[in-house]
């Protein structure tokens, strides 16, 4: 797991342009920071992403437990932080009004490392249901599962909504279930 050097950030530009066009004034202050947390992350990494990922060998034989809060806040690439900060942005304003400010930034601190816990324990019964421990090595970075875990919170307190997936027309409430599978086809790992 290595991110690309040397290269104009596109998704870096198109994710400073978007929030340009929603406007720092209309993004609340939790959103806000999250967005800037990821981006100064991905600017300045904490360490190489095979030092910051989370997996079982790293995280539960080896104790490197502070990797359960870099992973969330580290990308492989810039398009990776793109589509994962603008979900974030999109959900960020739905949920922190709806929630307040304290108890969103609550949220985003459980499900950052509730994810990492959670993703090495299917990693785990993974090596022991097919007997390869080959899982044990998987390594994985970014904010995807805390935005999955938003969206299923989203769908809870907005009912009834219909969401587009690759186009296709979808109730919110299944919509979160087609869009990991849609995200896992498209980009797998």
């Amino acid at each position: 797991m290595q991110r690309r050097q040397g290269r104009v950030n596109a998704g870096l530009l198109l994710l400073l342009y978007q929030i340009s066009q929603v406007g720092l004034q209309n993004i609340p202050s939790v959103t806000l920071g999250v967005l800037a947390l990821n981006i100064f992350l991905f600017l300045n990494p904490v360490g190489p992403l095979s030092e910051v990922c989370i997996s079982v060998n790293e995280g539960f034989y080896r104790k490197n437990w502070q990797r359960l809060l870099l992973s969330p806040v580290h990308h492989a690439d810039d398009w990776h932080l793109y589509y994962n900060m603008i979900s974030m942005l999109w959900k960020g304003i739905m949920l922190e009004k709806k929630l307040k400010s304290i108890w969103f930034a609550y949220i985003i601190a459980v499900f950052s490392v509730l994810i990492g816990v959670v993703y090495m324990v299917l990693e785990f019964m993974l090596v022991k249901i097919l007997d390869d421990p080959s899982y044990e090595m998987n390594c994985a970075v970014g904010f995807s599962g805390v935005l999955f875990a938003l969206k299923v919170l989203n769908n809870h307190y907005h009912t009834g909504r219909v969401s587009s997936v690759l186009g296709l027309q979808i109730s919110s409430k299944y919509a979160c279930w087609v869009e990991l599978v849609a995200i896992h086809l498209i980009s797998p790992g």
